[in-house]
């Protein structure tokens, strides 16, 4: 059986592998997406995972025919953000003052995933196998020969692996990941609020724990909690009325009474890094190539990143989007705002885990607060 020849196969359909394979389609590369499952169809309930989706994160996925299939009526954007930490130290981070329309914009994983997998369907430029799952992957010269489990033959020039935290594809390129755990898991629910929020995203830092409630559409909130595993057990123990009075007195009262709309769920937190992304006929993007701590929201948009550098430098490389050479191009596009990011959350987690450095950062956010272009720099590292 003669395979199936493309310029590029991308391993794993979440919200980046989407993204990646119709990126890399709209740049004329001739592409197929392989996943384990098609997307459930979003439920009417507010769903757990959520992001907040940087203003160039929301025009690369316009460009995609993605943004316009999303629910306005779910959708919520942050206006301006109040972070506090253990002491006298506050941030707040205004588009209005920074001279933007919002800093970022609220969105389900689950709705964003269903109107991605909608464009590539009806776009009909990427080749979907699904379900499917690779039985064995073999490189040879220039190309790379895929077996799926129903005997299907494909063959690339480039794999892309977007197959998460726990990537397969990075395996077997070889391609080294030092994983950190950081002993602490992610708690996530989400809340109605007795006062408006206004499109405020919250955060406080406070015994080593992070707490952050972002603006859902209506008087809702979406939490995350990021503490000790320990702790996060005993946040999932709680009764549906326990946790909300728990998250409520957490938040200093900040938004009044709230009452629980989804049951809690936790995942463990971690810090991924991969000396590079790229290998002869591999590259990684989304989670299989770097992992951050949540507290800045910012591990979705940097996949995306990965998704649109990646098209932009194939996009001049069509019929060699494996070679060594060009696929260099891409990591070194991405080396530093992936190193950036993960210096900036690592270093935080660890300043707000320290007791001793309470003065230190509380300082410091009393500071930022009075420098306005500091603040504005802020803004825009948020917002890219």
């Amino acid at each position: 059986m003669n395979p199936e020849r493309f310029h590029a196969v991308v391993v794993g359909a979440g919200l980046v592998g989407a993204a990646t394979a119709l990126a890399l389609a709209r740049q004329g590369l001739r592409v197929a997406l392989i996943e384990r499952r098609p997307p459930p169809q979003p439920a009417a309930a507010w769903d757990t995972r959520i992001y907040a989706i940087s203003p160039a994160s929301r025009q690369f996925l316009e460009n995609l025919g993605a943004w316009s299939r999303l629910d306005r009526a779910r959708i919520q954007p942050v206006y301006r953000m109040d972070v506090a930490g253990d002491g006298e130290g506050s941030v707040r981070l205004d588009a209005y003052a920074a001279g933007v329309s919002h800093l970022a914009t609220i969105v389900e994983s689950g709705r964003l995933q269903h109107a991605l997998w909608q464009a590539i369907v009806e776009d009909g430029s990427v080749a979907l196998f699904c379900p499917a799952v690779i039985a064995t992957l073999a490189r040879a010269g220039d190309h790379t020969r895929l077996t799926l489990d129903d005997g299907t033959l494909l063959e690339a020039g480039l794999v892309v692996g977007a197959d998460g935290a726990d990537s397969r594809i990075r395996d077997w390129a070889r391609l080294d990941a030092v994983t950190t755990p950081y002993g602490q898991s992610g708690v996530v629910a989400n809340f109605s609020c007795a006062r408006p929020h206004r499109g405020t995203a919250f955060q406080w830092f406070f015994d080593g724990d992070i707490l952050a409630w972002l603006p859902l559409p209506g008087n809702r909130v979406s939490m995350v909690w990021s503490t000790v595993t320990a702790q996060a057990e005993g946040l999932l123990a709680l009764d549906a009325a326990a946790l909300a009075e728990r998250v409520r007195n957490a938040g200093h009262d900040r938004l009044g009474a709230l009452q629980a709309l989804t049951p809690a769920a936790a995942f463990p937190l971690r810090l991924i890094r991969v000396a590079t992304p790229v290998a002869p006929g591999v590259a990684l993007v989304g989670d299989a190539a770097h992992g951050v701590h949540p507290l800045a929201g910012q591990g979705v948009n940097l996949g995306f990143g990965d998704a649109e550098a990646l098209a932009e430098v194939l996009a001049q490389h069509r019929r060699t989007p494996g070679d060594s050479r060009v696929l260099q191009g891409y990591a070194r596009r991405r080396a530093a705002p992936v190193a950036r990011m993960q210096t900036v959350t690592h270093g935080l987690h660890h300043l707000f885990a320290e007791p001793r450095a309470a003065w230190l950062r509380n300082a410091g956010m009393a500071l930022v607060d009075q420098v306005p272009p500091l603040k504005a720099a802020l803004v825009r590292e948020a917002m890219s």
